[in-house]
């Protein structure tokens, strides 16, 4: 259990059932009446954010979130499999929950798997990932106005905007986060 007076920023804890992450709190004392602490929280399951204010004395239970590195083996339709490093033991989640987070993740990539009681919710890939460009137009000679880019396609299907010099077959670093080009590899 812990106290609304004793939160800290990337605390989570569950209130009225829904585990929510701290992404910001103050303590307030007002000049007249009693002190207060205002929170902005997100919700770990959907992502949504609130701000909600709480006594000081309230107290709620801590939510602890697991976060394991695994294997991502293969996609089955609706399905993608995830192998466990340390005890071999496979386990499948759906494809609601996945998202669009394994688009640049190759199969046999580790990723790390974030869960609560039991329950996968979140999918983070590594924050840099190299791909091999498996199609895109040629540069043209003379094309090289500052920070012109082309789309081109890497091996896990996913469309990338990479600088006019870089050719099909060759490897690239791209930030997961934002989808951007980084370098070539």
């Amino acid at each position: 259990m812990v106290s609304a007076g004793d939160f800290k920023n990337g605390l989570t804890v569950e209130i009225e059932g829904v585990v929510y992450q701290i992404l910001e709190f103050q303590h307030v004392k007002p000049g007249k009446g009693a002190a207060f602490v205002r929170t902005k929280l997100k919700n770990i399951i959907n992502g949504g954010v609130v701000e909600k204010t709480f006594r000081p004395t309230e107290k709620f239970e801590n939510a602890h979130i697991e976060r394991k590195e695994m294997q991502y083996l293969y996609n089955d339709g609706d399905l993608f499999n995830f192998m466990d490093n340390e005890t071999f033991e496979q386990i499948a989640v759906n494809a609601e929950t996945v998202g669009d987070s394994l688009k640049f993740v190759k199969e046999n990539d580790n990723v790390k798997l974030s869960s609560y009681q039991g329950n996968v919710f979140a999918i983070e890939p590594p924050l840099t990932v190299e791909l091999e460009i498996t199609e895109t137009e040629p540069g043209f000679k003379g094309d090289t106005a500052q920070g012109a880019t082309k789309p081109a396609i890497v091996e896990t299907g996913a469309q990338v905007n990479v600088p006019l010099f870089v050719e099909q077959g060759e490897k690239i670093k791209i930030d997961t986060r934002t989808g951007d080009y980084l370098s070539r590899a």
